[in-house]
């Protein structure tokens, strides 16, 4: 994430929205830890990664939505606002809801790395605490760098970690814990790495 706020004034969660409201389409804005953070569009690789797990999703689990353009409050007090890669959730869930809702009720957030030099921090570092605060069940992190697939669940809000991580390479089969309940055959994302 680039950290444009390390030379900016801080700026309140009100601004923020309202400057993230004219993003443009080259990059999605986030406010994780009092920061602004850009995050570039993706490449034809993530959206086909996207599409897998979007298929997956609705085959195993008809009566979920996996919304790739969903954004969040998260952490404590409601200070932070994420845009997941995806964030999965009862159908028609976020009908009627701002840009950015309540993550009350998500089941799972799902991040896609990129090959820039801020996915480290913003993937691996930052998002983990911020969907654990805000009590997210499971965070799936999908690490093409690595070429691992980490499960985060268990969110201690409290903490703002998660009590288990569970990693695999790519290749391997892993379960989404309750409340997902699916399981993913991650052969098909060695296709999609550099």
């Amino acid at each position: 994430m680039t950290t444009m706020a390390e030379h900016m004034p801080k700026m309140s969660v009100d601004e923020f929205e309202k400057f993230a409201a004219v993003e443009t389409e080259t990059v999605r804005l986030e406010f994780i830890g009092g920061r602004i953070g850009a995050k570039k569009l993706t490449d034809g690789d993530h959206g086909a990664i996207t599409m897998w797990l979007l298929r997956l999703c609705m085959q195993a689990r008809p009566d979920l939505d996996l919304n790739p353009t969903q954004g969040l409050k998260v952490e404590a007090y409601r200070k932070g606002r994420a845009r997941p890669d995806g964030t999965l959730a009862p159908v028609a869930h976020f009908a009627g809801q701002p840009d950015w809702a309540d993550p009350e009720g998500v089941l799972m957030t799902v991040e896609i790395t990129s090959y820039d030099s801020d996915t480290d921090h913003r993937d691996r570092v930052e998002k983990p605490p911020a969907y654990a605060a805000a009590g997210i069940p499971v965070y799936l992190l999908i690490d093409r760098e690595s070429c691992e697939v980490a499960v985060f669940s268990k969110p201690d809000r409290e903490r703002g970690k998660y009590g288990d991580v569970h990693k695999v390479d790519f290749g391997a089969r892993i379960t989404l814990p309750e409340p997902v309940g699916i399981e993913l055959d991650t052969e098909i994302l060695k296709n999609y790495v550099r």
